[in-house]
């Protein structure tokens, strides 16, 4: 008797309906499993043997084929178990035919348990995309699943739980719709309440014009690269930047969600990832890690940072050729893995926030210690970061040592609530703005974007000219100004400079000196790196620049538009 039952495959993040047939024949016991399975699949043998006989039924001592359609797409996971046992069980008559429009996962322990499985919600976002209207998933994954409107998630304990079920001896109840969807994860927000950050910016003595800095960077979404000496608060900087960006919207909570099930790093605590992304890894880490590899390609630390943070400590210890796989994602917001069994596309879309120090001791104009690298060596040390990789960076900021007044004195320092509303009210501004298009913030903008939205006066466009010769900047680099600063003529919340005006209000633009003013002081490039020096000053800033190797070559001394 041929039975079939329906489950799901996942290839990167995408999901596939599997059609899972089961026919039993006269002959010599045999367990077949055909469909291009891998090593955890041919292994469903085993446990969905003793699954069955542990739920008190009989597993049929004849010949069994099952065939995984469609039969040219690889299977991984132990996520077919549940399928391929209620298939053997209807196929030998101790169950009902499955009820159609009806999808089964989960991994199978030997006592019939239902263990947790990877990706349960990209395979509950397939079903309700194909029109499925049930799904039966392990109890323990019920949460996530439920995240997915538009269909029913049944919990599932154990095997036994679920023939119950079928035979209407006990029925499962479907998980409440309070609890699902939308409504369910503003719900557990509410729940979960405000809870302590770990990391406050109010916490960070000092260092207001790099607080500035990260404000900008996070209304619009912009690459941040910090430079001073060791101990001047880099890193602390760097991880309270999840505390003032705004909260995950559901389809960004989604996206990111089904990142970390496929990956197998959702916390056990909580079947969602509500905040936003931070990612931290060592220098020490490979292309493959930092942009994903292996021989099925898993995704990596650039795709675990999407719609968050990638925060590169030490930036020039990482090696070149790790570093030099960045460009790519940072331009396009995806990644693209090519192996021998196929092509999959991971999304990228993340802030690269990066920190260094000047030199290789660290003290590189340091106002207290002094430098004792041979300049040979600062070369060495400030070619480990290549020239494309810095014209992508938007933000240079100067992270000086901290004075001890600031360190021992009374602090009146914002909280990150209060930067964060700022930046909140800034990306509003900018949904506004691009409403229509697929834009989300300034710093997606395109060449055509820019010019459309960033309009300048006479004045304005003097700076530019000038900065663009003093500075050499590239094709690239000069739009950059434009939302690279923070926000003065009544610019547009959320990026800075002209092209997003500051963190403020308004759909309109800065056309003046102001609104880009600020955008020149940060957008400076590294700090050893000096020579025909020059001063750009306007609207307040002041800045002093010099331009070397083609490279955007800026020494900041600035003072933040009034």
């Amino acid at each position: 008797m041929l039975a079939r039952a329906v489950t799901c495959a996942v290839v990167g993040l995408e999901g596939y309906v599997i059609q899972v047939e089961v026919d039993i024949s006269p002959g010599l016991p045999r367990f077949t499993i055909v469909g291009l399975p891998d090593a955890a699949v041919q292994e469903a043998r085993e446990r969905v043997r003793a699954a069955i006989r542990n739920s008190g039924c009989e597993f049929p001592m004849r010949r069994i084929t099952t065939n995984m359609a469609p039969a040219d797409l690889p299977k991984a996971g132990p996520a077919y178990d549940l399928p391929i046992a209620l298939a053997v069980l209807i196929s030998s008559g101790q169950l009902p035919a499955a009820p159609g429009l009806t999808m089964f996962l989960g991994e199978l322990s030997l006592d019939g348990t239902l263990r947790h499985t990877n990706g349960v919600l990209p395979m509950v976002a397939v079903a309700r995309d194909e029109g499925f209207e049930t799904v039966f998933v392990p109890a323990c994954d019920a949460g996530e699943a439920a995240l997915v409107e538009g269909v029913k998630v049944y919990p599932v304990e154990t095997l036994g739980h679920l023939l119950r079920h079928f035979r209407a001896e006990c029925l499962i109840e479907p998980v409440s719709k309070d609890v699902s969807g939308a409504s369910g994860l503003a719900r557990r927000r509410e729940a979960a309440g405000k809870q302590g950050r770990e990391f406050e910016l109010a916490d960070v003595r000092g260092q207001e014009h790099a607080k500035r800095a990260l404000e900008v960077a996070a209304s619009g979404g912009h690459n941040l690269l910090m430079t001073g000496p060791p101990g001047s608060g880099k890193t602390l900087l760097a991880r309270c930047i999840p505390s003032i960006m705004p909260t995950m919207t559901y389809d960004e909570a989604i996206d990111v969600t089904k990142i970390y099930s496929v990956s197998g790093l959702l916390p056990s605590s909580s079947p969602f990832i509500d905040e936003r992304p931070f990612r931290a890894p060592h220098y020490t880490i490979s292309n493959a890690g930092l942009v994903g590899g292996g021989r099925i390609p898993r995704p990596g630390e650039v795709t675990l940072s999407h719609r968050g943070v990638l925060f590169l400590d030490e930036l020039p210890e990482f090696g070149r050729n790790v570093l030099e796989v960045l460009r790519q994602p940072i331009e396009d917001r995806v990644v693209t893995i090519s192996r021998a069994q196929g092509t999959i596309s991971y999304p990228a879309n993340f802030m690269l926030v990066a920190a260094r120090n000047p030199c290789p001791c660290g003290f590189l104009n340091d106002t207290v210690k002094q430098c004792v690298c041979r300049p040979s060596e600062i070369a060495r040390y400030s070619q480990r970061i290549s020239g494309p990789l810095l014209d992508r960076m938007d933000l240079f900021v100067d992270v000086p040592r901290v004075e001890y007044e600031k360190l021992t004195g009374a602090s009146d320092a914002e909280r990150s609530e209060q930067v964060r509303d700022r930046v909140e009210a800034s990306i509003q501004a900018q949904r506004e703005r691009f409403d229509g298009t697929s834009l989300l913030n300034n710093s997606e903008m395109g060449p055509n974007e820019v010019w459309k939205f960033c309009q300048m006066d006479d004045a304005a466009k003097g700076l530019m000219k000038t900065a663009m010769s003093r500075m050499s900047l590239s094709a690239r680099g000069v739009p950059r100004f434009f939302f690279g600063g923070g926000g003065g003529g009544g610019g547009a919340g959320g990026g800075v400079g002209g092209g997003g005006g500051g963190c403020g209000g308004g759909r309109g633009v800065g056309k003046g000196i102001p609104s880009y003013s600020e955008g020149v002081a940060y957008d400076c490039g590294p700090v050893w790196r000096r020579s025909d020096k020059c001063v750009a000053s306007g609207g307040g800033a002041s800045v002093q620049a010099g331009g070397a190797n083609g490279l955007r070559g800026v020494r900041l001394y600035f003072l933040i538009v009034a």
